[in-house]
């Protein structure tokens, strides 16, 4: 654990089939960069899309994760820094890992705003090709 009085919401993004071993890599490069662990994790979140993705379900599995998945609306509305209109054509929304993170931060359940992550949409390609996508963002309201 660090030494962060705060737990964090990670956002999950990846193209079909990416494994979990990518998906891994990504997160574990993403805390990093928020200088946190995956105990300090409580929440995760993707879009409904990928409710049945095996590598997402896998993650979350691994971690003891229940994941929260939203409706392309639901993360369509949420204002992200990085918005993309490649995702928006294949998702129906601009943003998914940033979207989902804000989101699943929040107690109250509306998004957080974007001042509220601590890393923006961190992507990652495996030698595979196949791309994973990881947003962190610091919950509010949560226990310790």
């Amino acid at each position: 654990m660090t030494d962060a009085p705060f737990k964090i919401a990670v956002g999950l993004g990846c193209d079909r089939g990416t494994s979990l071993a990518t998906l891994q890599q990504a997160l574990g490069e993403a805390l990093a960069l928020a200088g946190a662990c995956v105990g300090d994790v409580a929440a995760a979140a993707s879009i409904d899309l990928k409710a049945d993705e095996p590598g997402l379900l896998a993650l979350a599995a691994r971690h003891g994760w229940t994941m929260a998945f939203y409706t392309p609306e639901q993360l369509a509305a949420v204002p992200v820094p990085n918005p993309s209109e490649t995702v928006r054509k294949y998702t129906g929304s601009p943003s998914v890992s940033e979207a989902a993170a804000l989101l699943a931060a929040s107690a109250t359940g509306q998004a957080l705003c974007a001042t509220a992550l601590l890393v923006e949409k961190h992507k990652h390609r495996d030698a595979d090709g196949r791309n994973a996508t990881v947003s962190l963002a610091r919950c509010h309201a949560f226990p310790l």
